[in-house]
């Protein structure tokens, strides 16, 4: 929307520093945002990093234009669960790939063909390469700029802000 209308002319905006997720122990971790954060990171052990890896890879060259690319994954009936178990991550790095990366609320998308998820997840992944250490973005001078950015955008076409 704010792209479409064109608004983004008024604003000014700053990447946020990063995300953080509460792990089932109840520590705050830091979502890693590049591959030395993430090597650093108590998110997962030695092997589940490898195994993290692997999944991450097939997400970044997945294609449904491509059905090579699917690597025996039918992105139309395989559920989440059953790509999470292809590469054997553990329940700790489901959860946070499901609600850190893809940003799902809750557990159901588990049940759900699998090609929204990766959709989420290269997007999530897009964004942080676009943006840096967070793939999310923040107004600069609050969440006020954004009204008052199309206030001006209405009055630029004779039209009045309510």
């Amino acid at each position: 929307l704010l792209i479409h209308t064109g608004v983004t002319r008024y604003l000014e905006f700053k990447s946020i520093e990063g995300s953080y997720v509460l792990g089932k122990s109840g520590k705050i971790s830091k979502v890693p945002a590049d591959e030395k954060e993430a090597l650093s990171s108590d998110l997962m052990g030695l092997f589940e990093k490898r195994r993290f890896k692997n999944f991450l890879v097939f997400v970044q060259e997945f294609d449904l234009e491509n059905p090579a690319s699917w690597k025996d994954v039918d992105p139309n009936k395989t559920t989440m669960e059953e790509l999470y178990k292809k590469y054997s991550l553990d329940e700790n790095t489901c959860d946070f790939v499901g609600h850190a990366l893809a940003l799902y609320r809750d557990d159901e998308y588990k049940t759900r063909p699998c090609l929204d998820a990766i959709k989420r997840i290269k997007l999530y992944s897009n964004s942080l390469a676009k943006y840096g250490k967070s793939p999310y973005l923040y107004p600069l001078y609050g969440l006020g700029e954004l009204p008052q950015g199309f206030a001006r955008l209405s009055a630029i076409y004779g039209g009045t802000y309510m």
